[in-house]
């Protein structure tokens, strides 16, 4: 197996969300592969193996498999570049079928997904009051223009919309509570934003259910809440979403829905490599 490290999302050359590549011949053993994300460390691992004329892709974080990770596609995008070269791979992930893009810019390895399709629905009144105790918000400031919603763009988020950047700086929780919480609801990340602008959009993702106080960049979240904002806000420009800034890690993320209800989001963004 070739085992990479590489840093996705990144902003001015930092930053960034550590995320395991793995390029293998053939699939490994579900035990194997996660025995290696919990080695590697990171909040996922892509395992990638040939598979017709495109891979076939699982993600593993620490403790259990996930559906689907952006920036860990994004990662493995841009090893796939630098292995095979530029272009465009078919990915085969256990839900769906989905793509990445291998491209330079400046010397700098990026990629671009195109995510599975999105959809929402609204969260009930007793699952927004217990998000908004864990991570220490008031319905004072919440953004009413926004429902508090379970978002799904590959895999299950719970979005929490802020009105001002202030509670979203502050925000801290109990990890064993927040992760009893979103393991209970089948979360991926509680994504939290907000919109600066129509075309800035601020984020942190709680990740305690799958092992991690907070992820830096969360593709994957981005796609679902590209989805809401085009399905439920009428948002159809393209826009970036600024995250990890409050874990010192600045990443940045460019996102485009595209056109009709539910579907695909593209997810773009550079990379930089780590060293173990």
């Amino acid at each position: 197996m070739d085992i990479q490290r590489v840093a996705a999302f990144t902003k001015d050359g930092v930053g960034g969300n550590p995320a395991g590549v793995v390029l293998a011949k053939t699939m490994p053993s579900a035990h194997e592969m996660q025995r290696v994300a919990a080695e590697i460390g990171y909040s996922e691992t892509a395992f990638a193996a040939p598979l017709g004329e495109g891979y076939r892709v699982r993600y593993f974080a620490p403790e259990l498999e996930v559906a689907f990770c952006g920036h860990a596609t994004i990662a493995l995008g841009a090893s796939l570049g630098a292995s095979v070269g530029a272009g465009r791979y078919s990915l085969q992930i256990n839900d769906a079928k989905i793509s990445v893009e291998a491209y330079q810019e400046n010397g700098i390895w990026g990629a671009r997904l195109i995510s599975p399709e999105t959809k929402f629905e609204f969260a009930d009144d007793a699952t927004k009051a217990e998000a908004l105790q864990i991570f220490g918000f008031s319905d004072k400031e919440m953004d009413n223009d926004l429902p508090v919603a379970f978002v799904h763009g590959g895999s299950k988020h719970l979005l929490l919309p802020l009105k001002s950047r202030a509670p979203l700086a502050e925000m801290s929780y109990d990890f064993d509570i927040g992760a009893k919480f979103m393991q209970r609801l089948q979360l991926v990340t509680v994504n939290m934003i907000w919109r600066e602008t129509p075309e800035v959009i601020h984020s942190r993702n709680a990740f305690a259910g799958h092992g991690v106080y907070e992820d830096p960049a969360t593709g994957a979240a981005a796609a679902a809440l590209a989805g809401v904002l085009r399905d439920y806000a009428g948002y159809s420009a393209p826009f970036r979403v600024i995250q990890g800034v409050d874990m010192g890690a600045p990443s940045e993320l460019w996102v485009t829905p595209q056109h009709g209800s539910g579907a695909p989001i593209e997810i773009a963004g550079l990379t930089r490599a780590l060293t173990a």
